[in-house]
C-alpha cells in the first residue's frame, strides 16, 4: 500500500500563505496522480487541486484557482499545496490522496488517503 502523511498546517491570518506537504511511502509515487481535498466540520469533502503523475496537468477548484498551486517532487515522493491569499472559508482539514491512474477530481476516485492536516484561517 501507499502511506500518505500530511504536514504543514497551522493557524494563519486571512491573506497569509501556507504550504502543506504530503509525503508518500511504501510505493513509489511516480505513477500516481495526487489530489488535495479539504473538509470543514459538518461539510462534505471538497476537491481542491490535483496533479497528474507527470506533473504536467493540474486542476483546481474554482474557489481556489489563482490562489493555490499544487506541485510534486517525485524524487522525494512528496506533493505540495501552496496556499496564498488565504481566506477564512479555506479553514478545513486538508487531505492528500493518491490513485494509480489519471488525474481525477472526485474523492471516490482516489485509493489512498492521508490523515489530514488542519488549516485554520482567522479573520
Amino acid at each position: 500500500q501507499v502511506q500518505l502523511v500530511e504536514s504543514g498546517g497551522g493557524l494563519v491570518q486571512a491573506g497569509d500563505s501556507l504550504r502543506v506537504s504530503c509525503v508518500a511511502s511504501g510505493r513509489t509515487i511516480t505513477n500516481y496522480a495526487i489530489g488535495w481535498f479539504r473538509q470543514a466540520p459538518g461539510k462534505e469533502r471538497e476537491f481542491v487541486a490535483a496533479i497528474s503523475q507527470s506533473g504536467v496537468m493540474t486542476r483546481y477548484a474554482d474557489t481556489v484557482k489563482g490562489r493555490f498551486a499544487i506541485s510534486r517532487d517525485n524524487a522525494k515522493s512528496t506533493a505540495f499545496l501552496q496556499m496564498n491569499s488565504l481566506k477564512p472559508e479555506d479553514t478545513a482539514v486538508y487531505y492528500c490522496a493518491a490513485r494509480p491512474y489519471s488525474i481525477a477530481t472526485m474523492y471516490s476516485q482516489y485509493n489512498y488517503w492521508g490523515q489530514g492536516t488542519q488549516v485554520t484561517v482567522s479573520s
